[in-house]
């Protein structure tokens, strides 16, 4: 979850934290920023980020929670992209609203927060992670055949 934009909200950190928390069942991490950029007025050191692994049980609950509850929740859903590899197997999908969740009340919400969410898999390349992804429930958007000829008249 990027928190950038309220760098110096130490409030709004906390807020994403604890959302982020009650989410995966897991304490986040706060990430840093590794270099100072000026323009963005960042500093070396500062939060940017929170971020969560999960393993074992607490990863097997957070993705059929994801794929069951989560997914389709979202406005419009009509499957995630089959695009979103990265070469390796690894999928990642962006979430803009953590609303979507179960566990969060909107009512009790402060602001917004969007998350990332990377599924990382055993799988050599793109191909095998979206094979065993389908397999495992994914709900990828139907893949639309270019080939389909027109008929003339």
């Amino acid at each position: 979850m990027g928190t950038g934009q309220h760098k110096d909200d130490s409030k709004y950190l906390e807020s994403a934290a604890e959302d982020l928390r009650v989410i995966t069942g897991q304490k986040p991490a706060v990430r840093t920023a590794k270099k100072a950029i000026a323009v963005f007025k960042l500093r070396s050191g500062a939060p940017v980020g929170l971020m969560v692994t999960l393993r074992g049980k607490r990863m097997q609950d957070f993705f059929e929670k994801l794929i069951n509850i989560v997914l389709p929740r979202l406005r419009d859903f009509h499957g995630v992209s089959r695009k979103s590899f990265d070469g390796s197997g690894n999928y990642s999908l962006g979430i803009e609203e953590h609303t979507v969740f179960p566990e969060i009340d909107p009512n009790k919400v402060g602001k917004i927060k969007g998350l990332e969410v990377t599924i990382v898999t055993t799988a050599g390349d793109d191909k095998e992670g979206l094979e065993l992804l389908e397999k495992l429930g994914m709900p990828f958007e139907k893949e639309v055949h270019k080939n389909i000829k027109t008929l003339k008249h």
